[in-house]
């Protein structure tokens, strides 16, 4: 009998009324799998192929707008989810109508995978768990929400789930997977306790999302994911040097096209919609073979090779709500001359998507019908998912400002040396290591949030660096900045370790000290003004943790909920509650 290996994952669901949505499955032989739904919406895909792990991403269709309806999934015939023993409420898809416009997301990034039930957690409980448990006891047995489980500030089920990088470490393995891997190789061999291939990077998915609450939270609420560099390596992309010494490795080049490869069929697939699954040529070619491994991987070198060929970031409309989820690792120009967190194309094409049903763009008449008709244009929020911080603390940005500098030979060839050591060595690589690209990106948030029909927020989610805070920009032109309230929310990690001395730097980073510090080292470097100062308005905040907008015609409240121990199990506890919006 054909058996589920991995999944159901819940990925896209539509919000423009057409009541349809996807769900991703891992099954451990060909089959056809298919989705049945209580109220009669159905979907089946046949299984496709890759490096002996079989697929499928089921386009579901019929759906009713504006209910929420248990499903099953189904291959060959044999119902193989939800489990006959499973302790949990059915998995359901909500399928929104047309004209909703009440949203809930939730969002952070950096997990490591849980350890098995029953053992000891050394980072203390995940918060994606935590989450399972609280959505699974305010939920009844028909896979409703109970009424207690919400509040004005949104505390009940997620509509989405953004999990905004560094879903797997393949660069830092749990001890039961070093075992795992013992098994396979030598660990005394390059890359050692790191994963070598596509079978283990298979294997992470497994220990991470095999977790029973994690697979069912996956089951039921919509996911959107980004990767960052741990779901390859740290670093990764770093410089262009960096990238020279790595293809020197000899394990590196199976290292980077499974993890591309991996990333591909785990993550990127489920954030695209049915209609461009319909025009994704290396999907199709890859369902039409008995075997699609040597396509995708053929992709995968291309993509390695040429990065501005591959787009792997999305937009997604959730009503009246824009997320624009950026690539903030593969598509960086890294010559030193040229250094970009975006290469030309992905630039030109976020700024696309930002302005889309704004006004007019490089000129262009951008009337499509898709504005609302009052005035306003066609969103009322702008989210910018990128995995790496806009807005860092200002003694951290300087530094990286000026490191760049340095690193482009602005105080010679001793200084440039230095500043490549130390970029490598203190994970120099945010947005504030591509000044041009941050001020762009400045410039294009002030863009989309001003004028007529500015939305009422543009928020910059961001995760990586191992804590959350809230922080505010101003620009520095006398403009008195973008209409839009605009912020940078960053929340990380979901599961992971905080060091103290992360927490020291950290605090510091934001303190007076700091910020006169990194002046100096700023005037060392010769770097010049930016166009915008910010403050931290909320944290630094420190465990594992969720962010959640709640997000209401244009308001928009926040709340921040941490992961903590209590007996007998967890809790998410809430620690922050704002509105961000008058």
């Amino acid at each position: 009998m054909t058996g589920l290996r991995l999944g159901p994952l819940l990925r896209y669901v539509d919000w423009d009324g057409r009541g349809t949505a996807t769900v991703w499955v891992e099954t451990d032989r060909p089959c056809t799998a298919e989705v049945r739904c209580e109220d009669g919406a159905y979907g089946s895909s046949r299984t496709f192929t890759v490096a002996g792990h079989h697929y499928a991403l089921i386009p579901v269709t019929g759906l009713t707008p504006g209910t929420a309806t248990p499903y099953e999934v189904v291959l060959d015939d044999n119902r193989v989810w939800p489990p006959e023993d499973s302790r949990f409420p059915p998995s359901v898809i909500r399928s929104p109508t047309a004209d909703t416009t009440d949203l809930r997301v939730s969002f952070g990034s950096c997990r490591w995978a849980s350890p098995p039930h029953g053992e000891p957690d050394p980072v203390g409980p995940d918060a994606l768990d935590t989450l399972a448990l609280r959505i699974a006891a305010e939920t009844t047995a028909t896979g409703e929400t109970l009424p207690t489980g919400q509040d004005s500030r949104g505390r009940g089920r997620p509509d989405v789930l953004l999990l905004i990088g560094d879903q797997v470490y393949a660069d830092e393995t749990s001890k039961a997977t070093q075992s795992w891997l013992a098994k396979r190789r030598d660990l005394s061999e390059p890359p050692g306790e790191q994963v070598a291939d596509y079978q283990e990077y298979s294997h992470l998915y497994d220990e991470s999302w095999g977790d029973p609450d994690v697979r069912w939270l996956l089951s039921t609420v919509p996911s959107c994911m980004i990767f960052d560099d741990h779901d390859l390596i740290d670093d990764w992309n770093t410089s262009d040097a960096w990238v020279s010494d790595m293809r020197e490795k000899p394990w590196w080049q199976e290292r980077v096209l499974s993890g591309l490869m991996s990333y591909w069929v785990y993550q990127h697939l489920g954030n695209l919609s049915p209609a461009e699954l319909e025009t994704d040529e290396v999907y199709a070619e890859v369902r039409a073979a008995s075997d699609g491994t040597e396509r995708l991987r053929q992709f995968a070198s291309e993509a390695d090779r040429d990065p501005a060929g591959v787009r792997w970031s999305y937009r997604r409309d959730f009503g009246r709500t824009r997320l624009v989820m950026i690539d903030s690792r593969a598509a960086r120009v890294l010559k030193e001359s040229e250094r970009a967190m975006l290469d030309e194309g992905e630039e030109r094409w976020v700024r696309e998507q930002a302005l889309d049903g704004r006004g007019p763009v490089d000129g262009q008449d951008s009337s499509d019908g898709r504005g609302s008709g009052d005035g306003r244009g066609s969103y009322d929020h702008l989210l910018v998912g990128t995995s790496l911080p806009w807005l860092l603390p200002p003694f951290i940005h300087d530094v990286e400002s000026w490191d760049s500098a340095l690193c482009g030979g602005e105080r010679g060839p001793r200084w440039a040396r230095f500043g490549e050591w130390l970029r490598r060595g203190a994970d120099l690589e945010h947005w504030a290591a591509f000044p041009k690209s941050f001020e762009k990106l400045a410039a294009l948030i002030a863009e989309a949030g001003s004028g007529p029909g500015a939305p009422a927020t543009v928020c910059v989610l961001s995760g990586d660096v191992h804590h959350a805070y809230i922080a505010e920009p101003r620009w520095a032109d006398g403009s008195g900045g973008p209409d839009a309230r605009v912020l940078q929310l960053t929340c990380s990690p979901v599961h992971n370790s905080i060091p103290a001395s992360m927490k020291i730097g950290f605090r510091f980073g934001w303190s007076g000290l700091g910020r006169g510090l990194g002046r100096a080292l700023r005037r060392h470097g010769r770097v010049g003004h930016s166009s915008v100062s910010w403050r931290r308005t909320g944290g630094p905040w420190f465990g594992n943790q969720l962010m959640t907008l709640t997000l209401r015609g244009r308001s928009a409240d926040l709340r921040l909920d941490h992961a903590l121990a209590k007996e007998g199990g967890a809790e998410l506890v809430t620690v922050q509650e704002r509105s961000l919006t008058p």
